[in-house]
């Protein structure tokens, strides 16, 4: 009789948990076939800088939906290659009409320095939640040894408050550097 009932004991906290578990998970509404958002304006806050410099990507986008869901970033690096994509979710209130900018400061702990005239690609897209994607935007960014002043903002990003919607984490590599963590921090005998 014991053993009866701790088996429907058991069972019963099993599926308590398992309630309470798929209770926690939502799912997101697809969206509809045929939609996807639409980048409609992006600038850059400056297409030359130092390295360490702080870039803003200002982006504009529309879904008619309301269901943008992540914005994806990708770099490539002449010399070095394409870096792994970075992912910034898009907030809730912003999903029907997105206004803002992304930050990324270019310092990176995988490279103390960067050569000159070292150039690279930023491309920028918005995906909803059906996973469709968004007309790309590419800006080209060329880093130099002399500090280059931001250019003014075009509208409609020079009116009011322009929101940040993430920040970029995106670590450059000197490909002329030799980049070996054992070999970075082995102790000598």
């Amino acid at each position: 009789m014991k053993t009866k009932r701790s088996f429907h004991l058991s069972r019963l906290i099993w599926t308590v948990i398992l309630f309470v578990f798929f209770q926690g998970c939502v799912s997101l509404p697809v969206s509809p076939p045929g939609t996807k958002p639409v980048i409609t304006d992006a600038f850059i806050n400056k297409e030359k800088g130092i390295y360490g410099s702080v870039l803003k990507i200002y982006l504009k986008a529309e879904d008619p939906k309301g269901s943008m869901f992540k914005i994806f970033t990708v770099v490539d690096q002449v010399g070095y290659g394409r870096y792994f994509p970075d992912t910034i979710y898009v907030e809730p209130p912003c999903q029907h009409d997105l206004k803002g900018y992304l930050q990324w400061n270019t310092f990176s702990f995988r490279a103390a320095r960067l050569p000159e005239w070292t150039q690279i690609t930023i491309q920028v897209s918005v995906t909803d939640t059906g996973g469709n994607e968004s007309n790309t935007v590419v800006f080209p960014f060329e880093f130099v040894s002399e500090a280059v002043p931001e250019s003014p903002l075009p509208s409609p990003f020079n009116q009011g408050n322009i929101p940040r919607l993430g920040y970029l984490n995106i670590n450059l590599v000197n490909p002329f550097e030799r980049e070996d963590e054992e070999h970075r921090f082995r102790k000598e005998p």
